[in-house]
């Protein structure tokens, strides 16, 4: 089931407008963003690049308006680097995205 959220369709349908295809263009641009710094959150061995990821994330998610990630995000900047729990939670909402 592909993530949904209103605020995030607004975000899409307003940068793309009526076009299905720049919407699907977009959410995949969107999707692979987030899927880059969860691979850097996955590879963080250290305070500083755990909370860059994070903080990338965040601006990622918020450029978008999806506001789920962004609360991710911010649990991700306030936990220790690899903390797992948080890394399945946004595992979870990149798969949702796919």
């Amino acid at each position: 089931m592909a993530y949904h959220s209103a605020e995030f369709d607004a975000a899409l349908a307003t940068a793309a407008g009526d076009d299905p295809s720049l919407q699907g263009e977009l959410r995949a641009a969107f999707a692979g963003s987030v899927v880059r710094q969860l691979d850097l959150l996955h590879r963080a061995r250290c305070d500083a690049n755990w909370e860059v990821a994070a903080d990338k994330l965040h601006a990622i998610a918020a450029s978008f308006h999806a506001v789920e990630l962004m609360s991710l995000a911010d649990e991700a900047r306030l936990a220790a680097p690899g903390e797992p729990t948080v890394l399945r939670r946004i595992d979870a909402f990149a798969e949702a995205l796919a």
